[in-house]
């Protein structure tokens, strides 16, 4: 009985290594983000838009998103094109990508049927923002989507790893303290 336990014991120890082995000469092999010369992750945020008008379908022409630090933005500036950080729009939705958002925001938006239309103000969601614009008569109402993205994706992935890695050694623990405790019986 003791050698069977023994056996099974070295067994998954064994087999722990390899899985030890695989996950750390893994790791490296993992798809990464392209390289440009200005690397590292940058907050996004995702517009989508839906219409709450009679009228027939509205296309985007143009969009400004200004950039607050106060509340009420009264000290209001539009996000300037830096490299990769602007607004760009389509014909049905938005995207911004910045070095850094400041806290509050407003988006103006300019549709196909000659009205240009300014958003409610609205914080940062997160690194990785999405939200629903609703176009309405007159204006605008932008409302945050809960979304995983609080996190790059490659954070998304070392949390994953740590998660898993976590679960397996608390499985072998309990796998090492059942053994030993039915070794002293």
């Amino acid at each position: 009985m003791i050698a069977k336990i023994n056996h099974m014991r070295e067994r998954w120890t064994n087999q722990f290594r390899i899985i030890l082995s695989l996950f750390i000469l893994g790791v490296p092999w993992l798809p990464a983000r392209i390289v440009f010369t200005d690397t590292g992750p940058k907050p996004t945020m995702e517009f989508t838009f839906k219409q709450n008008l009679a009228e027939g379908e509205l296309t985007i022409l143009s969009g400004i998103l200004y950039e607050c630090d106060q509340s009420d933005c009264s000290d209001a500036s539009a996000l300037q094109e830096l490299g990769p950080q602007r607004l760009t729009c389509d014909a049905r939705s938005c995207n911004a990508m910045a070095y850094g958002f400041s806290s509050y925001h407003r988006l103006e938006i300019q549709f196909s049927d000659g009205k240009t239309r300014q958003s409610n103000i609205f914080q940062t969601a997160g690194f990785d923002s999405r939200y629903t614009v609703t176009i309405n008569q007159d204006d605008l109402s932008v409302e945050a989507q809960f979304s995983p993205g609080v996190f790059p994706p490659t954070m998304m992935i070392l949390i994953a790893c740590a998660c898993i890695l976590i679960a397996g050694a608390v499985v072998i623990s309990l796998a090492i303290f059942l053994i030993r405790r039915s070794q002293k019986k």
